[in-house]
């Protein structure tokens, strides 16, 4: 999610793409993608947004389906551990998302001030 700060009411941008296939892809599973990277681990990333293991395992399956390779590598848990790595389709998908929520939140800034100035001021009706 990308807030922009325009002079007025904050804005959030939440850039979300749905394809053809059963696969939108969000704010949600791009940040779900950037924790897996950072911690090594699909149950910690999920710890850290406070959703269920089930709920971040199901978006990485939803994702390694959809893409023509998959976006997360993971081995069970056991006596050496488990984990989790984003492989190089997954940092390409992230790389491209925030790529998209750049040229946005960039080239339109100034749509996105005008329409920010037409909103009914804070605190009236």
């Amino acid at each position: 999610m990308t807030q922009i700060a325009t002079g007025g009411p904050r804005l959030r941008i939440k850039l979300r793409l749905e394809y053809d296939s059963p696969l939108i892809l969000g704010p949600g599973k791009a940040e779900l993608l950037a924790r897996i990277a950072r911690l090594g681990s699909i149950s910690a990333a999920a710890r850290e947004m406070g959703m269920s293991y089930k709920r971040a395992w199901t978006l990485v399956e939803e994702m390694n389906i959809a893409f023509a390779d998959p976006v997360i590598d993971s081995a069970r848990g056991g006596a050496g551990g488990g984990g989790a790595t984003v492989t190089a389709t997954g940092r390409q998908v992230l790389h491209h998302y925030r790529a998209l929520e750049a040229l946005l939140r960039e080239a339109g800034a100034e749509n996105l001030q005008a329409l920010n100035a037409l909103l009914r001021p804070e605190g009236t009706g």
